[in-house]
């Protein structure tokens, strides 16, 4: 018999004599010891310690489990694992005091241990699977997937917990390795709807192709430059920048029209340059903002076109460099993105790309100025906003995003004017100074 209680330690016992309603207190006590040291059995191990209840037909039915002087009520009594594994061992062969308790709560004891233990030995199976794999793969990808390195990043990124949660964690993982094993070495590219051979799609979405960049050390930015690192090559087709108000050289686009630039047209860019010297581009992260510009701007037929770029999200490699490219042709950029994680590492990747780019209203004070009480925590490093002296300290003293919709008055009016507004990352509210680094 397999007891799901106690793996079959019950098989053969006479276990009725223990199941007393007068012992109930007994294995209660004893089950609550096998959940905090994580022992089912609990044959062996340190005295527990019990209270002797005041009830006198529940004392007199511990008398023959707990041996030594008589029980006296409200005593504690420190109570021999060895001995009372001896004592119930007399009503089966493979019975032991876990087994008992057991069956006296109706429950399996030490299940957080259990699980514990289960997970370790899943987690490791993983690891050796890595250490095996990783002597077949090309050596340009063992360079990217040690087993040690590559075992450490999926734990510190979740993904061993993920992997453990899928119906089948190592043919997942498998398929993931041999993915790897087809990236190509530096220097050259392929494309990615081959590295499923049969499949061209299996990498479009979903779990596989998120558990690939996780191995290579390549997410953790858009699926697009994390592929664009490892040599691959996605469809130019999708995506891209959502402008309106300018176009590259010699489109007829309407000036008042919102269109989208997919990555193929990027690749090549040739900016038409500004009409006017010194004519500013704002490139902001939601469509909701492009949105609301592009209302606003129909409505007042009077105003100028607005100038606006949408990075829809944080944007690729070649979404920043093509945004960099407008200073080749005599555009100023201003950029700005949400106040949080994400939004700061998408203002570095424009500002890398386009140096004489500005931070538009991303500032300290900007912040301050937008931002309310929350529960959101907010981990940031020094360096996360090398713009603003000031802008990481001050979120993390308040630790909650800021996102654009929250500032879109304000940005609306810099985009009608055509000049962005920006105070110096000195210009704090009075008393602000301290929250400085």
């Amino acid at each position: 018999m397999n007891c799901s209680l106690c793996d079959g330690a019950c098989d053969g016992a006479d276990l009725a004599p223990l199941l007393s309603p007068e012992l109930a207190w007994l294995w209660q006590a004893l089950a609550a010891v096998a959940d905090r040291r994580g022992d089912e059995s609990l044959t062996s191990g340190p005295a527990m310690t019990v209270t002797v209840p005041a009830e006198p037909a529940q004392r007199a039915a511990a008398a023959g489990l707990i041996d030594g002087r008589p029980l006296e009520p409200g005593q504690n009594r420190r109570v021999s694992l060895e001995k009372l594994a001896a004592a119930v061992a007399t009503r089966g062969p493979r019975l032991t005091p876990g087994a008992v308790a057991a069956h006296a709560c109706d429950r399996r004891l030490a299940a957080k241990a259990r699980r514990r233990a289960l997970q370790t030995a899943a987690s490791d199976r993983i690891r050796t699977q890595l250490e095996k794999s990783a002597a077949d793969l090309p050596r340009h990808v063992r360079e990217l997937v040690g087993p040690e390195t590559a075992f450490t990043r999926l734990r510190t990124l979740g993904w061993i917990t993920r992997l453990l949660n899928t119906p089948a964690p190592a043919d997942l993982l498998g398929q993931a390795l041999q993915v790897a094993a087809r990236l190509p070495p530096l220097g050259r590219r392929i494309d990615r709807r081959l590295l499923v051979p049969g499949n061209p799609h299996a990498l479009d979405a979903g779990v596989l192709p998120a558990l690939v960049l996780a191995l290579t050390g390549s997410s953790g930015t858009p699926a697009r430059s994390g592929w664009a690192r490892l040599g691959v090559d996605c469809d130019d087709l999708l995506g891209g920048l959502i402008l309106t108000g300018i176009t590259p050289r010699g489109w007829r686009i309407p000036p008042d029209a919102t269109y989208t630039l997919p990555p193929r047209e990027l690749a090549r860019i040739d900016w038409e340059p500004p009409e006017t010297s010194g004519a500013w581009v704002f490139v902001t992260e939601n469509p909701s903002v492009l949105a609301a510009v592009s209302t606003r701007a129909l409505a007042q037929e009077s105003l100028a076109p607005p100038r606006v770029i949408c990075t829809a999200g944080t944007p690729s490699q070649k979404e920043c460099e093509a945004i960099g490219a407008l200073s080749g042709t005599g555009w100023n950029i201003a950029v700005r993105a949400d106040f949080d994680q994400a939004g700061l590492g998408h203002m570095r990747a424009v500002l890398a790309a386009a140096p004489a780019a500005v931070a538009w209203r991303m500032g300290a004070a900007d912040y301050l100025a937008a931002v309310t009480e929350g529960t959101d925590i907010l981990q940031l490093q020094d360096e996360d906003a090398p713009w603003d002296e000031y802008l990481v300290a001050v979120m993390r003293k308040h630790s909650v995003p800021v996102y654009e919709e929250d500032l879109l008055p304000a940005l609306l009016s810099d985009i009608s004017t055509g000049t962005p507004a920006s105070r110096r990352a000195t210009e704090l509210p009075r008393g602000q100074k301290s929250a400085s680094p």
